[in-house]
This record gives C-alpha cells, structure tokens and sequence, in this order.
C-alpha cells in the first residue's frame, strides 16, 4: 500500500474539515470562512491544518485534531501518506531531522476570551516533555467582531511589576483579574501580527479570528481552573500532568513595558514581490523564528510558486481558481486547505476571483 500512497505526493491534496474541542466557545467565523450555515458558537472553536498530532485532553476521540485527505482510494490520514515516503512528501532535509511536518497550523475564533496561559520553550520541551518541539507560535488576525460592546484584544507578556512571587501568589489565589493586570492588553484589527515564544505568558481575548501557525505539539500550561464561561478544567489541563510548581517553571519572568512588548512581539508584514496580478508577502520568517514561515499571497490573475525541496500549505482565505500542477488542473476554493509536497517543483495559481492565499511553511 505505501507504493500505492506515494503516487499522492504528485497533486495537491485537499483535507477534510477537521473541527478540534477545545475548553473556550467560538467557530463562528470559521463557519463564515468555510461558507457554511448557520453559523454557530461552541465547542469546537479551531481548525486544525495537515496536523500529524492529535489533540490532548481526556474523554476526547482518540485521534481528534489529525488531519484527513480525501483521496480516489478512500480516505487517508495525512500521517499515513507521509509516512509512506518521508522525502517524497516532506523534503530530505526535513525528513532527516524530524521525520515529521515540525508544523502545526489552526484557524482559531474565539467568542470568548482564552485562559491564561503558557506554552513550553525548546528546553523545557526537551527537560520535561522529552520533545524535540516546544510550543512557540504566532498569530495573524485575519478578522475581528465585538463580543457584548468589547473590542477584540489580545495579552501577552509580564508588566514591569510582575515578578514570580507575585504570579504565583495571583495564581495560588485564583485572582483573575490580578493575573490579567499583570499582562499588557492590546488591541487588535485585521492584518495584525505576532509572535508568541515558548515562556511568554499570552491570552487571546473574545472576537479574535486568526490563523495560528505554530510548533506540532498541544503542550499548554493554564494558570486559570476556570473559564471565564464557567467550564471547570481538570489538572491534566492545567499543568500537564507535571503538577502545578513544574507548570510554573514553564513561564519566563522577563518584563517588559508596552513598548518594549510591541517591539518584541508585533511583526510588520514585508513585500517581497509585486506585480499587475499579484503581490507577495513575508510575515513570519528566519528572522521571527526558524520554527516555521508564513506569507501571505494576494493574486488577482497568475502566480507560479516553485517549490524548494520541502512541502508545504496553502490555506485559501478568500477567492477561486485553479492550481495548474504536473500537467493537470485541480480547483481551489475559500476554505481549502492544501497540502503541497517536496515532490511537486512548480504550481501555478490562477485566480478566477481576487484571492487571498496563505502559505505555510515548515522549519528553516
């Protein structure tokens, strides 16, 4: 069968859709985005993008949050079709080092806003988790809505008065309102940008559409035992099973003033390229990160993308056309979510409506 499978790596592969619970409300949007109706609020608030992992939490489906492709011999996981020929869909290089994507990738909406929180950095990963990916992530607001009269707004990063001893006496307490007056409060409209490093304390507050590309692992550190919409959340939830003084580790006590946050976190979108049909342009990149990449690609004609010996994704944000690959044409569409392996040198995207393509893209 992994014979049969290798011959995939050729076109572009679509997912399924691939909704994952989580302990906040929202999906709104997402719906919005996918062109499906009615548009509801609730516990599936992400989709997860050509994920190889599964999500954590008990009580869950077994393998919620892998992505699935649709395929003329049925239905696959996309770990499967990778794992048929590591350079074949990831690239060589990336085969080698990891053996995986090294990507994760979610459109999240929140209704209401995020717990408190902390991911792990690439030390605390290896220490602790004993991964080779800690959790650092960003953010790209892609649309924004107001929850009862509240502008959307994000958290990130300690104030100058914080120290671990006061964090911890806030946590301790369950103090809620000191723990987010310890967190600058930003925010944010469409087209915003940031980077989210593994130790730095961040919430996404209510009304935020985004895509998250990050590092491929579901390691999340909450300091809140409850959501602000009431839900109770178990131990396993909070610190990881770790317990509670390990979880507090997790954070990085560095403190910063509004200014100082915004020059370390916000990121300026750059040009790359520019033309009568299309402008490319770099958001994240080898000099945020070498976690990940994304850019983003607004065509109003034709685009050709030559590939650079690893995969990597197109999420269509808005628009239609046609992506011409290896002699044939597949359709694309706002919604989809494509897979484009190392094995594929050259697509050209054809735009029937203006498009808004974001491209995803795996370790440097």
């Amino acid at each position: 069968m992994s014979e049969d499978l290798q011959k995939y790596a050729h076109i572009p592969l679509k997912q399924k859709s691939n909704r994952v619970w989580r302990t906040y409300e929202g999906g709104a949007l997402i719906d919005r985005w996918k062109k499906m109706t009615p548009e509801v609020d609730g516990q599936m608030p992400e989709q997860w993008i050509m994920s190889t992992i599964t999500a954590r939490g008990n009580g869950r489906p077994e393998d919620e949050g892998l992505s699935l492709i649709e395929t003329e011999d049925g239905v696959f996981p996309l770990k499967d079709l990778i794992n048929s020929d590591l350079d074949l869909y990831l690239g060589k290089d990336l085969a080698e080092k990891f053996g995986t994507t090294g990507v994760l990738i979610k459109m999240l909406d929140s209704m209401e806003r995020l717990t408190v929180q902390v991911h792990p950095d690439k030390n605390y990963a290896k220490t602790v988790f004993n991964s080779e990916f800690g959790k650092t992530e960003s953010w790209y607001v892609l649309n924004t809505r107001e929850i009862d009269g509240e502008k959307p707004v994000v958290y990130m990063g300690f104030k100058k008065h914080v120290t671990k001893e006061i964090w911890k006496t806030h946590f301790e307490n369950q103090d809620i309102k000191g723990m987010l007056d310890c967190l600058h409060k930003i925010e944010v409209k469409p087209g915003d940008a940031f980077m989210i490093y593994g130790g730095v304390p961040h919430a996404i507050g209510a009304g935020c559409f985004l895509m998250e590309v990050q590092e491929p692992t579901d390691y999340t550190m909450r300091v809140e035992k409850t959501t602000p919409a009431g839900l109770k959340i178990g131990p396993e939830l909070i610190h990881q099973g770790v317990g509670e003084e390990k979880m507090l580790e997790c954070f990085h006590y560095d403190t910063f003033t509004i200014d100082e946050a915004l020059n370390e976190w916000k990121i300026t979108p750059e040009v790359l390229e520019e033309s009568a049909e299309h402008t490319f342009k770099t958001l994240f990149n080898k000099k945020h990160t070498n976690c990940f990449g994304l850019s983003e690609l607004l065509l109003d004609g034709e685009h050709t993308i030559k590939g650079n010996g690893c995969f990597y994704v197109a999420v269509i944000y808005s628009g239609d056309g046609v992506i011409d690959c290896n002699g044939k044409q597949y359709d694309y569409k706002q919604g989809d979510e494509i897979f484009i392996s190392a094995a594929i040198l050259e697509i050209t995207f054809r735009s029937h409506e203006a498009s808004k393509i974001l491209l995803c893209y795996p370790p440097s």
